[in-house]
């Protein structure tokens, strides 16, 4: 699903009074699967669209915006694997995401 489809699916939560967070991806470092400006959206039952990464960092990107959902706090997630860490898991090289979670309102 591209960006626009995700701030549309947001919208039509909050539209249906669903609450709801924005997670983007804000800044990238090496080898990321997704580059900067990337969306996911959460709405409070767990439900989500979009993708700021993948794998294990989308699911702590979900349950931070569930976080956000209840404490209506922006967060700002920094994930990353040194060179050294991904070669010793058989990646071709290390990367950071930052990502920051906030309210829609």
């Amino acid at each position: 699903m591209d960006d626009e489809r995700v701030l549309e699916q947001a919208a039509a939560w909050r539209e249906a009074g669903k609450p709801v967070a924005l997670a983007t991806v804000v800044q990238t470092w090496g080898s990321s699967p997704r580059p900067v400006g990337s969306q996911l959206a959460v709405q409070n039952d767990g439900t989500f669209v979009g993708s700021v990464s993948g794998g294990c960092i989308e699911g702590a990107v979900v349950h931070a915006a569930l976080d956000v959902i209840k404490t209506r706090v922006p967060q700002m997630l920094e994930f990353g694997v040194t060179n050294q860490q991904a070669w010793a898991v058989g990646l071709a090289c290390g990367g950071k995401v930052q990502v920051r979670v906030e309210p829609l309102d």
